[in-house]
């Protein structure tokens, strides 16, 4: 099951509402937001990946290292050491391969998450409510400042990603203070 199928499911619905005569404003905020989300998630995908990719060269380092003392072990004639290395590197070979298909498939599922984050993109850009009226040079305009680097206002999902995250932190530490405000209350009662 994908990590959009509830985003998909959402949007499937807000197509549905748009199509039958459906406010095209609450379709696009609808769309938007999922778009958003789905920033978030790729995000959170990419971090797994790489979290089993420090997992894998991890295993790997220790498989190298039982492999090694399995080595030292028989040019020394130490059949029991020997023995026990080799049980741990085949401990770790598999470990390894099973993280080597894991992360595999979590970079096949990125690619996927990103080509649907894409289609959502694109059809966001689509819905703008402002964007009928648009004019072929005003748009012309948009795609030479999108070159060269800017972003239109209503796509800048990365700045509303990081205003989000900065209220979180706000709401966060405000909870904090409120906390440690009790705390000391009830400390002096």
């Amino acid at each position: 099951m994908s990590v959009f199928d509830g985003l998909r499911a959402r949007l499937d619905r807000l197509i549905a509402e748009a199509g039958g005569g459906g406010d095209v404003r609450a379709y696009a905020s609808g769309l938007r937001d999922a778009v958003i989300e789905a920033k978030a998630a790729i995000s959170s995908m990419r971090d797994q990946a790489v979290a089993t990719e420090r997992e894998l060269e991890v295993e790997q380092r220790q498989l190298a290292d039982a492999e090694r003392r399995g080595r030292l072990a028989e040019e020394i004639a130490d059949q029991e050491t020997a023995s026990v290395a080799s049980r741990f590197a085949a401990k770790h070979r598999d470990r390894a391969a099973v993280l080597e298909r894991k992360l595999e498939v979590q970079r096949e599922e990125l690619a996927l998450a990103s080509r649907e984050l894409e289609e959502m993109m694109t059809e966001l850009r689509a819905a703008q409510p402002g964007r009928r009226g648009a004019t072929p040079a005003s748009e012309a305009a948009w795609r030479d400042i999108q070159a060269a680097g800017g972003v239109r206002p209503e796509l800048d999902f990365d700045g509303e990603l990081h205003r989000l995250e900065a209220e979180r932190r706000l709401h966060e530490a405000a909870v904090d203070a409120q906390l440690a405000h009790l705390k000391k209350k009830l400390g002096r009662e």
